[in-house]
């Protein structure tokens, strides 16, 4: 399209529109196999931008695609027009009526944060699909969700009462309950809702039509039903005779993925929070035939959740961070496992529900195990269910696990005998597919696992989807349970609902959009589902060298295409978790993890440059990354965009030039240990207005910014006269590492370990190195690497001998765990490394645990203590440690504070250009938990940045966990 063109209408737009490659190509894709390239990104402000864009399409003829969080699987999100986000501005909650128990949202409201609104009120918004922290209203009315929570509280159609809309033609309209009288005002008049009224009045009155509905549609008993249009939903009112209900436009609109028209609000009817009192067996099955025999049998309690997962999903859980530990309650090697929950106003009610629930367990005797768990262990369960959709793109290579027959409905009496015949099928393709179940609604997603790069797996792509399609005709079906119809089923509608119905849905279409500019190519006329794929098919593979090896994902490229759009990077800091930090400072969605690795598979893949890295685009995707290292862990696929940015980092400088800046904080341990020489100068240089601020200026350091100071000092000496003091040496030895940030910026951190770990008893002795962190972050991977050779030499005898190597600063000695394995070839010694690596505070809690470290060693005094931990710890071992040790004392009293990232990230919130960011990172959560805190709360923090970044953002000083540890000795 004329550029001219878009920018005349980004002028007349409140909020933006853009049109630059990058914003193309990471709207490009959601979370299904499709790729349509828009031609612009709108990110409207309010109504007047939607109907501008609207008159806009309607004169030149282009699509208008609507976007939420893009978590669609099915391609609903992609299309060649422009894709109008309104997740930026269209966020608000816009009243609560208590007495109806009615909420109204704009579309852009995340589901998890209206609950978190509405839970003071005793309130909750019931729908609960796996992405709930970060999905949408809007996109949940559009693809009618439903999720695990269905069997008690229905599907999102069922709660929407009313929506503001505005139509095709740009004019607004009310869609709510009315009766038969105002049916018939409304058909009156000339404008485009009237005659959609009247037209549908004409279509759905005709007794033949109706019938066609009842025989073709799916069985009504199905709740989770979304193929097509729901014209069937629309019989069951006064104005047809089905029954005295008011008729309701709502119910059409709902999973019509934004075909019909823009909706602006939403009124939603609540429900009251569950029962407070849980309990959830996890019943074990030998095969998946015994695990769906079950649920029918199950089915007849009261159940608020029966959940499926099979032996695939919960392996993928095996090698994801943050989903380990909430494999807790998985015994043996199940093929399958249902998660029943029951939910009671008492506890005597939930043990008699329990006793019943297991009493019908018992007497299938299918299961071998059936653990019950209760309160967070709860949660944790169901975390490791939802994580379940994104962990499938963790499978490393080319094969996947696709989403076309995922969406599968059928009634419970069929459910059995339904996946009998599908596994023939599967079986018939030498196919093992995943399965991954809302079991008690009768709904699976089913998913085989294909290679949708190669042409031969394309053709099964289609085939498979075809005969599955005949399949759950066969039973009567639903083949868009909760994921819409989108790209990939919409084709497949003639044959779900006959061709005459499919008419009728183009016929509804026409009314609305007689211009065919809302969505184009969902669920009517539709796109090919075998073409406008991710991938070019039978593509020569980019050849893409790199300094970091990427061998665990078979090269960086792939390591990028591991994204497959589920974006968990997308939740704000409401919810639990630090990914995805600039994300949820700015909510551009050029600043999440998907984009990232997007931005980098499009241009890796279809770059023309020598060097593919060498895009002003990748530069300014990566650019508010802070290398947190939070999607490393929390991300379900396991995309770790800080290695991903370390690379790009040293490509694109080695094809543009180094910065003077990048070369000072790359080397900046050169310049401490120079500077610690005259420590006094170069403190008094650094602290002083003029001369500091001259410093700032030259180099680009943000001004509001303090300089840490830098000073020497002999830890060798002080450890000598620390082993001197001794009164005995009972424990093992262990290798304190002085690493670059102790040695000349945190020096008595470094005293203070000496200090506590020779009184406790150990025999220490020190390791100096600079762990290469500064190279890494600013992307000086041959200095690094060298760096890292030299470290693993000087590490040898210490390796060989088995002794762990106990670091102060999580930055540098977690390195050994993570970049120094991407960096170095000796993978013996690298894995020796790694096991004998640990940060203080994990070999403290160890040696707690042992029993060789007691709370009688120190003080009786009472202390409150708050801990913030930092990023790679959160990503690369856990928090639990740090708690652990400083709740060692009798009378402190000691809590997490639930912050993700700082802000800091090394020289990042020191970078003038990076400041804002930095700080508007800090002050999500941090910032106000330590100003809370009263002025004799000690706050803990583990990380030089991180103390650094609280010191400029509340004016109080943290100490290292290991300084009030010695603190408290009284040994």
């Amino acid at each position: 399209m004329n550029k001219n063109l878009l920018k005349d209408l980004s002028a007349r737009l409140k909020g933006e529109l853009l049109f630059d490659d990058l914003s193309k190509a990471i709207y490009a894709t959601d979370a299904s196999v499709y790729r349509k390239l828009p031609i612009a990104v709108a990110y409207p402000k309010n109504t007047d931008d939607l109907k501008i864009l609207l008159a806009f399409a309607t004169k030149n003829k282009v699509g208008l695609i609507p976007r939420t969080a893009g978590t669609s699987l099915a391609g609903q999100c992609v299309g060649e027009g422009i894709v109008v986000d309104v997740s930026r501005h269209f966020t608000k909650i816009v009243g609560l009526d208590k007495d109806k128990k009615q909420v109204t949202v704009q579309p852009g409201v995340v589901r998890d944060e209206l609950n978190q609104y509405l839970k003071p009120f005793g309130l909750f918004f019931g729908p609960n699909t796996s992405t709930s922290n970060r999905c949408m209203i809007g996109g949940m009315v559009g693809n009618n969700s439903s999720g695990t929570t269905s069997i008690q509280y229905g599907v999102t159609r069922d709660k929407v009462l009313s929506m503001q809309c505005v139509l095709s033609d740009g004019s607004d309209a009310y869609f709510s309950d009315i009766s038969k009288e105002e049916f018939e005002k409304k058909k009156e008049g000339s404008s485009l809702e009237a005659t959609i009224y009247r037209k549908l009045y004409e279509e759905l009155s005709d007794p033949e039509t109706q019938n066609k509905i009842h025989e073709e549609f799916p069985k009504p008993s199905i709740h989770r039903r979304n193929t097509g249009y729901a014209v069937d939903e629309l019989l069951h009112n006064s104005i047809f005779g089905e029954n005295e209900a008011d008729f309701n436009l709502c119910k059409l609109l709902s999973g019509s993925e934004g075909t019909l028209a823009f909706t602006t609000e939403i009124t939603l009817q609540l429900d009251d929070l569950p029962p407070p009192f849980a309990a959830m067996v996890a019943t074990h099955y030998k095969t998946l035939e015994d695990c769906l025999t079950d649920v029918a049998p199950v089915m007849q309690h009261s159940l608020h959740l029966c959940e499926m997962m099979d032996k695939v999903i919960l392996d993928c859980t095996k090698n994801n961070r943050a989903q380990l530990a909430n494999r807790f309650f998985v015994e043996g090697d199940p093929a399958g496992i249902l998660m029943l929950e029951v939910k009671a106003n008492s506890k005597e009610d939930l043990e008699r529900q329990l006793e019943s629930l297991l009493k019908t367990i018992e007497v299938s005797g299918l299961s071998y195990a059936n653990p019950i768990l209760y309160g967070e262990d709860i949660n944790k369960a169901i975390e490791l269910r939802k994580a379940g959709l994104g962990l499938l793109g963790n499978m490393v290579g080319d094969k996947k696990a696709v989403a076309c027959i995922e969406d599968t409905a059928v009634a419970l009496e069929d459910l059995k005998d339904f996946i009998a015949e599908f596994s023939q099928i599967m079986k018939g393709y030498n196919q093992d597919a995943v399965y991954y179940a809302h079991a008690g609604a009768g709904e699976l997603h089913l998913r085989p696992i294909l290679n949708l790069k190669k042409s031969e797996d394309v053709v099964l792509f289609r085939s498979i989807t075809t005969d599955v399609a005949k399949l759950t005709k066969k039973y009567n079906g639903s083949f868009s349970g909760e994921h819409g119809d989108g790209i990939v089923r919409a084709e497949f509608i003639p044959l779900m609902i006959g061709e005459a119905n499919y008419e009728l849905l183009k016929r509804v279409k026409a009314f609305f959009d007689p211009n065919l500019i809302l969505n184009p190519g969902k669920i009517v006329e539709a796109y090919p589902m075998d073409e406008s794929l991710r991938y070019e098919i039978d593509r020569k593979e980019p050849d893409v060298e790199t300094v970091m090896d990427f061998s665990d994902s078979e090269g960086i490229l792939k390591a990028a295409e591991k994204c497959n759009g589920s974006g968990d990077c997308r939740k704000s800091h409401h919810m639990n978790g630090g990914m995805c930090p600039s994300y949820q400072a700015t909510k551009d969605e050029k600043d999440t993890t998907r984009a990232r690795a997007n931005a980098l598979r499009e241009f890796l893949t279809n770059s023309d440059k020598t060097n593919r890295f060498d895009h002003q685009e990748l530069k300014s995707a990566f650019d508010l990354c802070l290398s947190c290292k939070a999607c490393a862990s929390e991300c379900p696929s396991n995309v770790d965009v800080s290695a991903l940015k370390a690379e790009f980092l040293y490509n694109y400088q080695e094809a543009n030039g180094y910065s003077l800046r990048s070369k000072l904080f790359a080397h900046n341990t050169q310049l401490n240990a120079m500077g610690s020489k005259v420590a006094g100068i170069t403190n008094w240089m650094y602290e002083s207005k003029t001369v500091g601020g001259l410093l700032k200026k030259a180099v680009g350091v943000a001004p509001e910014r303090s300089l840490p100071k830098v000073g020497s000092f002999n830890f060798k000496e002080h450890l000598k006269v620390n082993l001197a003091k001794r009164k005995e040496v009972s424990k093992r030895p262990v290798v304190l590492y002085i690493d670059e940030f102790v040695r000349y910026l945190d020096i008595q951190v470094g005293k203070d370990a000496i200090e506590l770990l020779c009184r406790l008893g150990y025999d220490v002795e020190l390791f100096y190195g600079e762990s290469g962190r500064t190279y890494l972050s600013k992307g000086f991977l041959k200095q690094a690497k060298k760096l890292v050779a030299k470290n693993m030499e000087n590490l040898k005898d210490i390796l060989s001998s088995g002794t762990p190597i106990v670091g102060l600063e999580p930055s540098a000695i977690l390195s050994f765990r993570d970049e120094y394995q991407r960096l170095h070839d000796d993978k013996a010694q690298l894995q020796k490394l790694s096991l004998q690596s640990f940060l203080i505070e994990e070999f403290l809690a160890g040696e707690i645990i042992k029993g060789h470290i007691s709370a009688s060693s120190f003080t009786e005094e009472k202390k409150t203590i708050k801990i913030h931990g930092h990023c790679h710890q959160k990503a690369l071992s856990n928090q639990k440690v740090t708690f652990d040790i400083l709740n060692l004392p009798k009378n402190y009293t000691v809590t997490i504070i639930p912050s993700g990232c700082c802000g800091m990230a090394g020289s990042f919130g020191y970078e003038k250009e990076h400041y804002e960011v930095s700080m508007q990172v800090g002050g999500l959560k941090l910032f106000p938990a330590v100003k809370k805190s009263s002025e004799d709360t000690l706050i803990a923090a583990n990380g030089t940045s991180c103390r650094h970044q609280i010191k400029d953002g509340t004016k109080r000083e943290a100490q290292h966990p290991v300084s009030i540890l010695r603190q408290a000795l009284i040994v």
